[in-house]
Protein backbone atom coordinates (compact mmCIF):
# COMPACT_ATOMS: atom_id res chain seq x y z
CA UNK A 1 0.00 0.00 0.00
CA UNK A 2 2.77 2.48 1.13
CA UNK A 3 4.85 1.59 -1.94
CA UNK A 4 1.72 2.15 -3.93
CA UNK A 5 1.47 5.90 -2.64
CA UNK A 6 4.58 6.80 -3.06
CA UNK A 7 4.79 5.55 -6.57
CA UNK A 8 1.31 7.63 -7.43
CA UNK A 9 3.13 10.86 -5.52
CA UNK A 10 6.37 10.50 -7.31
CA UNK A 11 4.63 10.47 -10.46
CA UNK A 12 2.56 13.65 -9.62
CA UNK A 13 5.51 15.36 -8.74
CA UNK A 14 7.68 14.26 -12.00
CA UNK A 15 4.45 15.56 -13.95
CA UNK A 16 4.09 19.01 -11.21
CA UNK A 17 7.73 19.50 -12.45
CA UNK A 18 7.39 18.54 -16.35
CA UNK A 19 4.07 20.49 -17.10
CA UNK A 20 2.65 22.56 -14.42
CA UNK A 21 5.83 24.10 -12.86
CA UNK A 22 4.15 24.59 -8.92
CA UNK A 23 5.66 26.66 -6.69
CA UNK A 24 8.99 24.58 -5.47
CA UNK A 25 7.74 24.04 -1.90
CA UNK A 26 5.05 22.32 -3.35
CA UNK A 27 7.04 20.15 -5.14
CA UNK A 28 9.83 19.35 -1.95
CA UNK A 29 6.71 18.81 0.03
CA UNK A 30 5.74 15.93 -2.47
CA UNK A 31 8.96 14.15 -2.73
CA UNK A 32 9.06 14.24 1.27
CA UNK A 33 5.55 12.38 1.62
CA UNK A 34 6.73 9.71 -1.34
CA UNK A 35 10.60 9.17 0.46
CA UNK A 36 8.44 8.83 3.81
CA UNK A 37 5.43 6.52 2.25
CA UNK A 38 8.62 4.52 0.62
CA UNK A 39 10.77 3.86 4.07
CA UNK A 40 6.89 3.26 5.90
CA UNK A 41 6.62 0.50 3.15
CA UNK A 42 9.88 -1.32 3.76
CA UNK A 43 9.82 -1.27 7.28
CA UNK A 44 6.81 -2.33 8.19
CA UNK A 45 7.57 -5.04 5.19
CA UNK A 46 10.22 -6.73 7.26
CA UNK A 47 8.15 -7.73 10.27
CA UNK A 48 7.15 -10.99 10.08
CA UNK A 49 4.12 -12.70 9.44
CA UNK A 50 1.74 -13.48 12.17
Amino acid sequence: MFLGLAVVLFVIWVLCVLVFKIAAGAIHLIVVIAVIAFIVHFVKGRRAPT
